[in-house]
């Protein structure tokens, strides 16, 4: 069995979907769709940058989305494998989860890029800048984090916001309380923690006014049963119903991402394999997770290709 997984926030860099695009009319055609859902020339911009604009929440989360989709396209359009045939299950890290979505049929792309623009948009608008933060705690197990951040917080918010791999989560919260939980991190038997270059504190209750908004999004737009069950980020359990996912995607903006969970969910559900498209990060996680599962990172047309003949 095969899951498709999808990056999160993190993963964009300048030059991102460039080659692809050039390489295949079916990649361009992605770009082009959500440059129009947008009405920006987001495409431009992650060609040229410059890097700040493009690490902004509201056009990162758009077009890692992207870059990802445009990918999977190229891999089914100009490859001739379809998702439903050759895939089990989907996945996405955060926003990656809109991407894994769209990837299945449950959001077509134009609402896709418009949901994620909007979610970037109230993200960042939730929490003023200066007041939140995150920061990765390396050599950290959940256990460990968890009692950090409770250690941490003085009465501020600090709580696990993402349960990425055996070896690493991250914190998100108050200013405060992050800066507190990174200078006691040895303490708690932690090897170190790193504060997070992001402009808010994603994943906790601080981000309430972003679910908000992204609930009443979410109520108008359309969503259908995806094509392949959907692991959730908050429940890291599959999901199937389109009712179901809507509630599920606005408890994510506030809820943890079991990312951990999710991956080992997947292999006792039988996957022996997951194919990350448009970045490498999670297929480094995955190897840390599952390290008897096989994975695949799809970038280039050779990364494509390379994965079409072992098929």
């Amino acid at each position: 069995m095969r899951a498709f997984i999808f990056p999160g926030q993190g993963s964009q860099a300048v030059g991102m979907g460039k080659t692809l695009a050039e390489a295949s009319s079916t990649a361009r055609e992605v770009f082009e769709e959500v440059d129009h859902a947008l009405e920006q020339s987001l495409f431009k911009l992650m060609c040229d940058g410059p890097l700040d604009e493009l690490t902004l929440t509201e056009n990162a989360q758009p077009a890692i989305m992207a870059n990802a989709i445009a990918t999977l396209r190229v891999m089914e359009k100009d490859g001739g494998k379809s998702l439903g045939d050759i895939c089990s299950y989907v996945a996405g890290h955060s926003l990656g989860e809109y991407s894994a979505l769209c990837a299945a049929g449950a959001l077509d792309l134009t609402t896709t890029a418009e949901l994620l623009k909007l979610r970037g948009q109230s993200m960042q608008k939730a929490v003023p800048v200066g007041e939140g933060g995150m920061a990765a705690l390396l050599g950290a197990d959940i256990k460990k984090a968890s009692a950090l951040a409770n250690a941490s917080s003085e009465g501020e918010v600090c709580t696990v916001a993402n349960d990425n791999d055996p070896t690493q989560v991250v914190i998100s919260g108050h200013t405060g309380a992050i800066e507190r939980a990174i200078a006691a991190a040895k303490d708690h038997g932690i090897k170190r923690g790193i504060l997070l270059p992001v402009s808010a504190p994603f994943h906790c209750s601080l981000m309430e006014p972003a679910a908000e908004a992204m609930e009443e999004a979410l109520a108008e737009a359309n969503l259908f049963s995806p094509i392949v069950p959907v692991f959730a980020n908050v429940t890291a359990a599959p999901v199937s119903d389109a009712d179901e996912i809507r509630d599920l995607l606005v408890r994510q903006v506030t809820g943890t991402v079991r990312w951990r969970e999710s991956v080992g969910n997947m292999t006792e559900a039988g996957v022996e394999q997951f194919v990350e498209f448009g970045g490498k990060v999670l297929t480094g996680m995955v190897g840390r997770i599952a390290p008897d599962a096989e994975t695949a990172s799809l970038i280039s047309m050779d990364d494509i290709e390379g994965f079409l003949k072992s098929l």
